[in-house]
């Protein structure tokens, strides 16, 4: 997430943002790995993980333990994991520290470039997004006091900027406050190629895994570490807004649908995916209008799978072919729009805007997109300079 002024504060998506460790560990899943760190190292994105022999160590450094008792999740035994920067823009910016993946970097430059302040007026929201915000009350409650310190800071409500998964903390966010604190401290939410609906891309994730270009790490290794955070659940088609007769995973024995989330699990050999499901699934997915005025913004016009067809080898290999319908690649159009549901629902305005042709990690670098967020902002002014209470 992104905080914006007028102050704005940015909310990264799943993976956005850079996670670090330092370990004291009783076991160890190989002998090369380290079982004791005195410093905080690098946990994503850790360039260790790139190696055969490292990803093993990674996988069990960055996984997260379900208890399906309590319900809740841990650290893997000996690990402590933090969120550095928050509050600051860096940790969004680029997702290491040799400064290679970029992220929100050429976002944050073009507001610099036209007068925000790194870490002043545009801040930045980091968070552990292994974790779906039901298990992530300090994180909101740090979210909720930065907006108010730059309210304070500033004397001007605050734009809340999301992309992907991010956009669904936002709204997760919004619909804990009241109206009265909105009306106060919240100008705008930006939202940039949410997935409102879930996104099928899931689905694959938790089958077979999805290593997304990083061809160095098998799908099915990288499958380790997706099973192991609740935010992949949380984000499985949505249930009650899908039609319960599309086919998301297709196999030469059973077609699942929503209706069909408990035996996909089981089949996959991941059963305590389900009980995520069963403890995220109700989040965000009514879509509450957030009672705020909203930019709702994504890509579209590019083919997208909304389903994925294996052969007799599923869950262990890889789609072998795929239908498509409109999206940004990553996400379809039906699930980004359903932000069009929200017009006429709140008091504050709504406005939708679709960009063709742009993926969906275009959204937080395309001029296109960055054009537009500096007009929503500086039709309130522009950055501005603290002002002192009177």
């Amino acid at each position: 997430m992104l905080c914006l002024h007028v102050p704005s504060c940015s909310v990264p998506g799943n993976l956005g943002n850079r996670l670090e460790a330092k370990i004291d560990k009783p076991t160890l899943v190989h002998w090369l790995c380290y079982k004791k760190t005195e410093k905080w190292f690098p946990l994503w994105i850790d360039l260790n993980m790139f190696i055969p022999i490292g990803v093993d160590c990674w996988i069990d450094n960055i996984r997260l333990a379900y208890n399906r008792t309590t319900r809740r999740s841990s650290n893997s035994p000996g690990v402590q994991v933090r969120v550095p920067g928050f509050g600051q823009t860096y940790s969004i910016e680029y997702l290491d520290y040799n400064r290679l993946a970029g992220y929100f970097y050429t976002m944050v430059e073009h507001l610099v470039n036209v007068g925000y302040i790194r870490n002043e007026t545009v801040r930045g929201a980091p968070y552990d997004w292994r974790l779906a915000p039901n298990e992530n009350a300090e994180y909101l409650a740090k979210l909720q006091n930065l907006v108010e310190e730059m309210y304070n800071q500033y004397q001007e409500p605050v734009y809340l900027l999301g992309h992907s998964m991010g956009c669904h903390y936002v709204l997760y966010f919004l619909n804990q406050q009241s109206q009265a604190w909105k009306d106060k401290y919240i100008r705008g939410f930006i939202s940039l190629g949410a997935p409102w609906g879930g996104a099928v891309k899931v689905l694959r994730v938790l089958a077979s895994g999805v290593n997304d270009g990083l061809s160095m790490i098998s799908n099915l290794k990288i499958r380790e570490e997706q099973r192991m955070v609740t935010t992949n659940a949380w984000m499985l088609p949505v249930e009650g807004i899908w039609p319960s007769d599309h086919v998301f995973i297709s196999t030469p024995t059973f077609n699942y649908t929503t209706k069909d989330y408990q035996r996909f699990f089981k089949d996959i050999d991941n059963e305590e995916g389900w009980y995520m499901w069963e403890d995220t699934k109700n989040l965000t997915s009514d879509l509450h209008p957030p009672g705020v005025e909203v930019w709702c913004m994504y890509g579209m016009g590019l083919p997208t799978a909304v389903t994925n067809i294996y052969d007799e080898v599923f869950p262990n290999g890889d789609p072998v072919d795929f239908v498509y319908a409109d999206g940004d690649g990553t996400v379809d159009t039906f699930s980004m729009s359903l932000c069009k549901r929200w017009v006429g629902k709140q008091e504050k305005p709504v406005h939708i805007t679709e960009f063709r042709g742009l993926f969906h990690l275009d959204m937080v670098f395309h001029e296109k997109v960055l054009d537009q967020i500096q007009d929503i902002l500086e039709a309130y002014g522009g950055p501005q300079e603290p002002r002192t209470s009177k």
